[in-house]
């Protein structure tokens, strides 16, 4: 009886199923295995393989002669795939084999349904799902994303962060200096430079210890800018990838409450997880190579853990509006910035409003599991994904956060569904040597244990970190290494706005206008995303409760005329000197109905309520302002 060269699998080739599956086990093994359907004559005489056996299961026939059957022969077969070899031999352990063996057997009794199941989670492609373009397509979409944040950052750098700005980083810099001063000063009133030097860095990683000017904050806005734009044409994608994540880990350190968004912490951890999964070398060849499954683990579960955080703390909040399903019913007037759509959207009726919410407290919590389904439930996952977030971006302006989770959530895609898309042929693909992919799985090994911590005491408030991971992730909070999400957990049913009025004589008042926020009720909302007024965010958030420090340095600003703040606001009532009196005003704000719109041509209206106090301040105190209701 002759022998092949190498290892045989006999197949059924009447079977769909077992057709595809055979065509992706050859795509994983190459020329290791050799393949044959058990139709060809004289196949199953030559191997010494019963008919009846043949027909039963898949068989696997060795160069020297053993024959294994089903569950045996695939896991055999996985063993010569590159990259399997771990999961073949976990798989063969006594109760995945017993698991694996009864799994087999009822699909060899329903071969048909089987093959009507397989194609509706795998489709009809048998192209093995790899991720090496999606990679490197994610990389230069992120770099876009970086562009974006550094663009909109430096529009409006001086007049947050500069020396006359709203909250100087250099002051900022300087309390933090004397802080670990007295914290690092030894009995002797002796310590080394470079040792505080390092302290000041664990406290505030940022590379402006270096400098904080004008000069330097403009200059670390456009390097940034150009450092995307490298990224963005695959330019030593992981040098580029750490540069840019360090640059913004460095405004976001002394940025405060300006850049503390939940998008802004989106950002530096996807950019971490970037660095660590970037391929190496100088440019991204076409040639690309895959990167292993636990970096592609990373990246789902950062999409798992943005997404599901966001639907499962606005139940656990216990607010009523989403308990109700009646969120969108208020969201669309009350958000901080909306767009002219976001107008339209809250005329619609309640019913609509009470299935929206339903659908995105739905999509958000039960869509993220996809993450983890075969390649046709993670593809309607990311269209899913992709549509809520165009329509949040549709109808609210959010700056470049719609835009990074849609990015993110390409890893929901492989390279056969991004190269359809794309409308372009799957590169070649080789795999990454040992060492590299030991040297990844090393870096993401604690990202991994500290998501998933953080994801357990999300849904179990009380359960608690391990003791290393808690003393891990106390050493790593710094660098925003992981982040909790969930944004609009309780949603605001009234829209209260500030308004900063100037006046030379204490009589006649002015009133500053902002670009983007609600201010004259016949302007109509804007849509400004991509970019991300920091400062008309930030308004909203203050009416919300007392003022804070940084809305009495605004309005010392105001008093004082400083150009590069007055720049960050719609234009300045006050040419030609910077007024006497400044105050601020708390209104509540509606959105008009379309038969005001049409009648009055207004788009919000206001009202002063009757518990509003005023506090008109002479420029004379250091810091000017008012407070509303309390």
């Amino acid at each position: 009886m002759s022998r092949s060269a190498t290892p045989v699998l006999v197949y059924d080739a009447d079977c769909a199923f077992c057709q595809r599956w055979v065509a992706r086990w050859r795509a994983r093994t190459g020329e290791a295995i050799d393949d044959r359907p058990l139709q060809e004559p004289g196949l199953l005489r030559r191997l010494g393989v019963p008919l009846s056996a043949a027909s039963r299961s898949v068989q696997l026939v060795t160069p020297a002669g053993a024959r294994y059957e089903g569950a045996e022969a695939v896991f055999r077969l996985l063993g010569r795939a590159p990259g399997l070899r771990l999961l073949a031999r976990l798989a063969r352990l006594p109760v995945a084999r017993g698991v694996a063996a009864s799994v087999y057997r009822v699909i060899a009794r329903h071969r048909a349904l089987a093959a009507r199941v397989d194609a509706l989670l795998f489709g009809r492609s048998t192209a093995p799902p790899g991720a090496a373009l999606v990679r490197a397509v994610f990389l230069r979409a992120l770099g876009g994303v970086y562009l974006v944040a550094f663009a909109s950052l430096r529009r409006q750098v001086l007049g947050l962060y500069g020396a006359r700005g709203i909250a100087p980083i250099r002051e900022h810099l300087e309390v933090l200096r004397l802080l670990v001063a007295d914290r690092v000063r030894p009995a002797t009133g002796e310590h080394r430079d470079d040792a505080r030097a390092l302290d000041r860095l664990r406290l505030a990683p940022t590379v402006f210890w270096l400098g904080a000017s004008d000069a330097a904050l403009v200059r670390a806005c456009v390097a940034g800018q150009l450092l995307a734009v490298a990224l963005m044409l695959g330019l030593a994608p992981r040098l580029t990838s750490a540069t840019l994540w360090a640059l913004y880990l460095s405004f976001v350190t002394v940025g405060r409450e300006l850049l503390a968004f939940q998008w802004d912490a989106l950002l530096l951890e996807t950019g971490l997880a970037a660095t660590l999964i970037a391929p190496p070398g100088l440019r991204m060849r076409r040639a690309l190579e895959a990167p292993p499954w636990t970096a592609i683990a990373l990246m789902r579960g950062l999409v798992f853990r943005l997404y599901f955080e966001s639907g499962l703390c606005k139940l656990a909040s216990g607010d009523p509006a989403w308990r109700t399903f009646t969120a969108c019913r208020y969201h669309y007037g009350t958000q901080p910035l909306p767009t002219r759509l976001g107008w339209y959207a809250h005329q619609l009726p309640r019913s609509i409003h009470r299935v929206s919410t339903f659908a995105a407290l739905a999509l958000e919590l039960v869509a993220p599991f996809f993450a983890w389904a075969p390649r046709r439930p993670r593809r309607a996952a990311f269209v899913a994904l992709a549509t809520l977030q165009s329509l949040i971006s549709a109808t609210g302006n959010h700056g470049f956060f719609n835009l990074l989770a849609v990015v993110d959530s390409l890893w929901l895609l492989d390279d056969e569904t991004l190269a359809r898309a794309l409308r372009r042929r799957r590169p070649p693909v080789s795999r990454a040597p040992w060492w590299r992919r030991a040297a990844i799985a090393l870096g993401v090994a604690p990202l991994l244990a500290l998501s998933g911590s953080e994801l357990a005491t999300r849904v179990r408030r009380r359960a608690r970190m391990p003791r290393v991971l808690a003393r891990l992730h106390a050493a790593v909070a710094p660098f925003h290494v992981t982040s909790p999400y969930g944004p609009f957990a309780v949603m605001t049913t009234e829209r209260p706005e500030i308004v900063i009025e100037g006046s030379d004589d204490g009589v006649t008042w002015r009133e500053y206008r902002f670009r983007y926020k609600a201010g004259d009720v016949n302007q109509p909302p804007r849509w400004v995303a991509p970019h991300r007024p920091r400062l008309d965010w930030q308004m909203w958030f203050a009416a919300l409760g007392y003022p804070p420090p940084w809305f009495m340095r605004l309005l010392a600003r105001l008093l004082e005329g400083v150009p590069e703040v007055l720049a960050l606001l719609d234009g300045n009532p006050f040419p030609e000197h910077p007024p006497a009196y400044v105050r601020a005003l708390l209104y509540d704000y509606r959105m008009t109905d379309r038969r005001t719109r049409a009648r009055t041509g207004a788009w919000w209206t206001r009202e002063l309520p009757p518990a509003t106090l005023r506090r008109e301040v002479p420029p004379t105190e250091p810091f000017a302002g008012g407070s509303g209701p309390r």
